[in-house]
């Protein structure tokens, strides 16, 4: 059984900073391709940031150049460093693994940026 457990949300103003951890209890946690989605109130979950097994790296335009997703398999836990938020990037922030056809996902982590 896959777990992942999101921590790090938060309250930031905008132009703030937070980082986003997905600790995940799995053997093996090497070969999955980790990544980060958010749902917006109101809206569809969209893909933040994904990362594979080999640490090829991409993110949604709306993110690029801001956001930062990394792997420390060691630690069996995947980031999300967020710089120069906005109001928009308000949401609960998922977290999910993915093996083959297999998506396991976390119970999210609530970021709210706002003056």
């Amino acid at each position: 059984q896959v777990q992942l457990v999101e921590s790090g949300g938060g309250l930031v103003l905008p132009g703030g900073s937070l980082r986003l951890s997905c600790a995940a209890s799995v053997s093996l946690f090497s070969i999955y391709t980790m990544g980060w989605h958010r749902q917006a109130p109101g809206k569809q979950r969209e893909l933040v940031a994904s990362i594979t097994s080999g640490s090829s790296t991409s993110y949604s335009d709306s993110v690029k150049g801001r956001f930062t997703i990394s792997r420390d398999n060691a630690k069996k836990t995947v980031y999300l460093q967020m710089n120069s938020l906005k109001p928009e990037d308000t949401g609960v922030y998922y977290c999910r693994g993915t093996w083959g056809p297999n998506n396991y996902w976390g119970q999210g982590t609530q970021v709210t940026v706002s003056s």
